[in-house]
């Protein structure tokens, strides 16, 4: 197994400035899932559903190279939910409903054929749940990746301090950067976290782009100017899935490649954002991908030919 992720796989209902939508397919670990097998990478799933998950999702994520083995189905049980709504800006939403269901007693199994895994992605989960899921794995994988929420950290943070101790990439947005470090400074705030265990931090921006962090060295991405937005929901996850799923396709963990997955899952993200739910992302073509990582490389290449 290139790729082991653990997340939700759930049921969201949205309802933005464009439309909304009754229950459909969504979950931190559907949309990292997705995102690594349309890179072609060997990925599976470790999460839980309830009786009434569809059989035509599973089958989905079978059909985009995901591997479900890892998906346990508590037959009496109900699958996860959340039901939200986008203002205007689409940067601030309002949750209207959380229903844990099974996740509330989510006790992770990781099946064998995942435990020899060469790439971990922990989802945003509680970090009880991710170090389980680290502490299964018999061999290390080359690169751990771990989301978070800044509800863990008002939560957990005791766990949550662990958990970031053990893993080699931070995934976080700059609001919950600040949080964490107590920093406004996104670059003190970087080296802070860094200070805490991992190697590298990405911190994402939104519609502002994204930064990757070493100890020494710094990167920047854009986000791609788009003339539709109609759901950011997943979009973070997307772009997760894209950049684990990037090095674990390539296999190379260098700050010069993870430049490169920052930007392909940057891409895959703005496919995501264009659709409600997963329909983006699934709608996606290798060569649709393709084009839009030249375009972000048109973005941000020009030429200097002297400097006063």
């Amino acid at each position: 197994m290139d790729l082991a992720v653990v997340g939700t796989v759930a049921f969201d209902a949205i309802e933005t400035p464009f439309g909304k939508t009754d229950k459909i397919l969504g979950g931190a670990g559907t949309f990292i899932g997705l995102a690594a097998g349309k890179l072609g990478v060997d990925a599976g799933i470790v999460s839980v559903v309830g009786g009434d998950f569809p059989e035509e999702y599973i089958d989905l994520l079978l059909k985009q190279g995901v591997d479900t083995a890892g998906i346990k189905v508590i037959a009496d049980g109900k699958t996860f939910f959340w039901a939200g709504r986008y203002h205007n800006d689409m940067n601030a939403r309002d949750t209207l409903v959380t229903e844990l269901n099974v996740l509330a007693d989510f006790d992770p199994v990781v099946p064998g054929q995942y435990l020899d895994c060469k790439y971990l992605m922990l989802g945003n989960l509680t970090p009880q749940i991710q170090k389980k899921v680290i502490e299964q794995l018999p061999v290390r994988p080359n690169l751990i990746v771990m989301d978070t929420m800044n509800y863990w950290m008002d939560t957990a943070w005791n766990d949550l301090m662990e958990v970031i101790a053990m893993v080699d990439v931070l995934t976080i947005n700059d609001e919950e950067a600040r949080q964490l470090s107590g920093e406004y400074s996104l670059v003190k705030a970087a080296r802070k976290i860094i200070q805490m265990g991992p190697k590298y931090v990405v911190i994402k921006k939104g519609e502002h782009g994204a930064l990757l962090f070493s100890s020494t060295k710094v990167f920047f991405a854009p986000a791609l100017p788009l003339e539709e937005v109609f759901d950011p929901t997943g979009a973070g996850d997307t772009f997760a899935g894209g950049f684990i799923g990037y090095l674990a396709k390539t296999d190379d963990t260098s700050f010069e490649n993870m430049k490169r997955a920052i930007i392909y899952g940057s891409a895959m993200a703005s496919f995501t954002v264009e659709k409600f739910g997963t329909a983006g992302l699934l709608g996606m073509s290798n060569p649709d991908l393709y084009d839009r990582i030249r375009l972000f490389a048109e973005l941000v290449q020009f030429d200097i030919d002297r400097v006063d």
